[in-house]
């Protein structure tokens, strides 16, 4: 019966990554998936998670989790996006789930909108994670474009976005990324969010906020706002969070989605759609996790310790983004300024298709062809060797 079926396509991001990995070359850098690493090349395992993990062992229950999983860690997650005082957490009009990782997470939005046919049409910035439209479609929703980057594909174009917001059909999605946008790097100001959110509101538009990297961007509470200003703003919105980067913990796969809902009926209608969801795709989550996130956030002395560890490596990336643009400024005539102003793990470096596969190819260096470069995958080794090449490339 298989006999016919047909090879799916590589994925764009993890099928490169499967290059990189067979590559013999011994100074091969890699600069395609987003994980964060230290000066050393190694993902950090923070001191925080470590002594959670100590607490987690005493506990650890070999029991199923409900289906929409560890009701305190969702709530954490809820108020650490939200913020303690939110007042639609105080009234009980948030749906908190615990999924597996930010990707289940949509998944599970996908499978809830379809199923309940709440919308026919996702728009999302052009361009957005390769996985996104991906995860949509396989859901059966329609997705869209909508105006984001400039001419020069480095920085936004405000008045493209809003224009294209307004012409979105009422009842229609429209997804976002709440800080460090994947995959450019590039996001709206606190003012501009504002117009965003008052367009959205005006034209009765539901928004579906990916936020995977709150903590990499302006700081942990910065990186929240337009979460935040939706949530008093806006009468209804989903949210999909992701502890996979500020938590160090990208093989748990530790996720939640909050669905921001006008009243408390409707939250308790749209927990069972969701609930029932879950429970046909992957039943109930994993508890480890989880369950460190749980304990840290619930623990005011593992909490400033884990904002502490979030701020240094948010400022490592940061300083990463100086001097790289810094070196380059150096070497080369071609302008990339822009990628020390650019915020997030992720950067689009301006560099075309054709130079990407030649840094592939002679020197070693894997970007995404689009030109993607994850700039926390850089040390101080690799950057030498690393802006060499493109100035040899672009001269």
């Amino acid at each position: 019966m298989f006999q016919n079926v047909e090879m799916a396509p590589a994925d764009p991001i993890l099928g490169l990554n499967e290059q990189f990995k067979a590559d013999r070359r011994p100074e091969k850098v890699n600069l395609i998936v987003g994980v964060y690493q230290d000066e050393s090349g190694q993902i950090p395992k923070l001191k925080c998670v470590a002594e959670a993990e100590k607490r987690l062992m005493v506990d650890l229950k070999s029991n199923y989790l409900p289906i929409d999983g560890d009701a305190q860690y969702a709530s954490l997650a809820a108020q650490l996006m939200l913020g303690p005082d939110d007042v639609r957490l105080n009234q009980g009009r948030v749906v908190e789930v615990q999924t597996p990782g930010g990707t289940g997470g949509l998944r599970v939005v996908a499978d809830v909108l379809a199923r309940t046919k709440t919308v026919k049409t996702i728009w999302h910035s052009d361009p957005t994670w390769a996985n996104h439209v991906g995860i949509f479609n396989g859901a059966g929703i329609q997705t869209k474009k909508y105006a984001y980057l400039n001419a020069a594909g480095i920085g936004l174009d405000f008045d493209a976005m809003v224009e294209a917001i307004k012409l979105i059909p009422a009842g229609d999605a429209v997804l976002l990324h709440g800080c460090c946008h994947n995959p450019t790097g590039v996001d709206p100001s606190p003012e501009q969010w504002v117009e965003i959110v008052d367009v959205m509101k005006q034209r009765q538009l539901l928004p579906i906020v990916d936020c995977a990297y709150q903590g990499f961007g302006q700081g942990i509470t910065l990186d929240a706002y337009a979460c935040r200003l939706i949530s008093q703003s806006i009468d209804e919105a989903i949210i999909i969070q992701s502890f996979s980067k500020n938590f160090s913990l990208y093989n748990q796969r530790v996720g939640a989605v909050l669905v921001l809902t006008c009243d408390a009926d409707s939250t308790d209608r749209v927990r069972s759609q969701v609930k029932s969801c879950i429970r046909v795709n992957y039943s109930n989550p994993p508890q480890f996790g989880a369950g460190l996130v749980r304990i840290v956030l619930g623990d005011t002395e593992l909490r400033s310790q884990w904002q502490t560890e979030v701020d240094q490596m948010r400022q490592r990336i940061a300083t990463l983004r100086q001097q790289f643009s810094a070196q380059l400024a150096a070497k080369c005539s071609q302008d990339f300024s822009h990628i020390a102003t650019q915020c997030g793990m992720f950067s689009f470096s301006g560099l075309t298709k054709d130079q990407v596969n030649r840094l592939k190819d002679e020197f070693a260096i894997y970007f995404v062809g689009n030109g993607r470069m994850n700039v926390a995958g850089l040390t101080t080794t690799t950057m030498e060797k690393t802006t060499d090449a493109i100035a040899a490339v672009v001269s």
